[in-house]
């Protein structure tokens, strides 16, 4: 039996239902309206659900990159270090004119929720552990 695709909306209701002490979400309007879940376990962690006919995206802004010590040399460590993150994968994205670093996540829009349910999850702990190991003890190589 296949999974119904979701909808924003759709999955706003299933994620609110029952999943409330853990985390809590709601609708940002806008031209293609996303979910906006924070993660509660996770000390408050926003993350950022877009849903299409072609996928759901997940995404969790880390720190601006103008920030990162020797940005060039991070950039290829992340390259090179990306298969150890599990269900997650690093970016960059602008936002309000400034770059950021990202870790984004995608499922297929017929996930189960249990399978989005996890995805959301593990990207919110790869988000912390990113955020606190990475960014503070990266060193480049000499």
């Amino acid at each position: 039996m296949t999974t119904p695709a979701w909808t924003v909306r759709s999955l706003k209701t299933a994620l609110s239902d029952g999943f409330s002490d853990a985390m809590t979400a709601r609708v940002v309007e806008g031209a293609d309206p996303i979910l906006l879940v924070t993660m509660h376990d996770h000390g408050d962690l926003e993350i950022f659900v877009s849903v299409s006919d072609q996928q759901i995206a997940a995404s969790v802004l880390l720190w601006p990159v103008d920030e990162q010590k020797d940005r060039h040399a991070f950039n290829e460590f992340l390259l090179k270090a990306q298969k150890l993150v599990p269900l997650s994968n690093f970016g960059i994205s602008a936002v309000n004119g400034r770059d950021y670093y990202e870790l984004f996540g995608e499922l297929s829009p017929s996930s189960s929720l249990d399978d989005i349910l996890v995805e959301l999850r593990v990207l919110a702990e790869n988000a912390i552990e990113a955020a606190s190991d990475l960014r503070s003890s990266f060193t480049p190589a000499a």
